[in-house]
């Protein structure tokens, strides 16, 4: 997998410092199908173009930041808003 079980012990979102988690495939899977017909934005609003290999989702489950080319990316303005549990976008 993308992040050692030692990096993923460590992180936390750069917003909130709620531990993070893989995200399961299913959700990625989805965020990937939006991104190819250009609708995921960002929290900035900006459409998301780069397809995300994984994803770590914040404890609350508000957001996720993507995992492009093994790489946590961890910055407040890339993270993806996700809809409520339950429902769907």
């Amino acid at each position: 997998m993308a992040v050692s079980q030692e990096l993923l012990a460590i992180l936390v979102c750069p917003e909130t410092k709620q531990p993070v988690a893989l995200a399961p495939t299913e959700l990625v899977d989805a965020l990937n199908a939006r991104i190819q017909n250009g609708s995921l934005k960002n929290r900035t609003g900006e459409v998301v173009s780069a397809a995300m290999e994984a994803a770590l989702v914040r404890e609350d489950h508000r957001y996720c930041y993507p995992i492009r080319d093994e790489i946590p990316v961890m910055l407040i303005d890339e993270a993806i808003p996700l809809p409520p549990p339950g429902e769907s976008d």
